[in-house]
């Protein structure tokens, strides 16, 4: 790969950045983190506490993250599924996890995120936090796990306080429409006081992975205690690959794929659509029923389309409106370099 060659692509996505190879890779490995920073608050010991610091690939060239380091033991970073390669407008991201069951106080990292192509560059990242000595959730989250899509889900988790018996849980609020969440009566021991934590997540949530957060208001002067809120809906539709990038595509020329929709018994496809006469499906034998339906996807660019081009797909089946999957499609309209 040239210099010239990454620069074309950085060019195309939009960027023109003055051409000195050393700080053109640290300012264009920075734009494809939109948030550097995160602040956990203040945490309680042993609550699940992670943020993901999201990124995307803007640029025609492979992005490849070699390695990522921490500059403290309270935080432990990871390339979210292992994914370190990254191709046109594919996205990724970097966990941030708070060891908050070994430190306690407030403490402070430094990620350092080592990207070694195209060119060699490095993000750094900051997390900042007040873990609780004091109080203790068990288990360090709510788990909903994989719940389908119309079921409505219960979990409970304790929250345990230790020291005086002045101590107490005022409320509980989310901004979750499909979560609701109670606080138990108090209870007392010798450990100190404790209450039962009960989420609830109604049948309308919608499809997709549920990373969110309660927040505990209590009467001492740390006055707001997130608690991790999990799971993943699942519909009775699923679709592969989940995001469809059908390349760089000449403005004469078309490209196809092809889109796998599983589902748990048999089905009929409907209908596809995604409101673009450059996408056209083949959908033969998709009035059927079957439990797997290989559905080919070409591209054509129309004419009047340059850049990025981006779409969302919809699949229509016949059983109704909990099993209608949606995904994004996109490519890049342009001479490929």
């Amino acid at each position: 790969m040239t210099h010239r060659t990454c620069f074309l692509a950085i060019l195309f996505a939009g960027f023109t950045l003055p051409y000195s190879p050393a700080a053109d890779a640290q300012q264009w490995a920075r734009k494809m983190f939109p948030v550097r920073e995160h602040d956990f608050g203040q945490v309680a010991r042993g609550a699940k506490a992670e943020y993901a610091f999201e990124f995307e690939n803007l640029y025609l060239e492979d992005i490849h993250i070699a390695g990522v380091r921490s500059s403290c033991g309270c935080t432990t970073p990871r390339i979210r599924d292992g994914k370190d390669t990254l191709k046109t407008y594919e996205k990724g991201a970097i966990i941030a996890h708070l060891n908050n069951d070994r430190f306690l106080g407030r403490k402070g990292a430094t990620l350092t995120v080592t990207i070694d192509r195209p060119f060699y560059a490095e993000v750094q990242l900051h997390v900042r936090s007040y873990i609780r000595g004091d109080v203790i959730v068990q288990p360090g989250s709510i788990q909903f796990g994989e719940v389908a899509q119309g079921e409505p889900a219960k979990r409970t988790v304790q929250v345990r306080h230790l020291g005086g018996g002045g101590w107490q849980v005022t409320g509980v609020t989310t901004n979750n429409p499909h979560l609701t969440a109670t606080v138990g009566k108090q209870h007392r021991d010798t450990g100190g006081t404790w209450y039962e934590l009960t989420v609830a997540m109604d049948g309308d949530a919608p499809v997709g992975y549920l990373h969110d957060h309660l927040l505990l208001t209590t009467n001492d002067h740390h006055s707001e205690i997130p608690v991790p809120v999990e799971g993943r809906v699942t519909s009775g539709i699923t679709v592969s690959p989940s995001s469809l990038f059908l390349g760089v595509v000449e403005p004469d020329a078309e490209v196809t794929r092809q889109l796998v929709v599983r589902g748990k018994k048999p089905f009929r496809i409907l209908n596809i659509t995604c409101g673009d006469d450059s996408f056209r499906f083949e959908t033969a034998g998709a009035n059927i029923a079957r439990p797997l339906h290989l559905i080919p996807v070409t591209f054509k660019p129309n004419g009047t389309s340059q850049g990025k081009i981006t779409r969302t797909i919809r699949i229509e089946t016949d059983l109704g409106t909990t099993a209608m999957p949606e995904l994004p499609a996109y490519a890049v309209v342009g001479e490929q370099q």
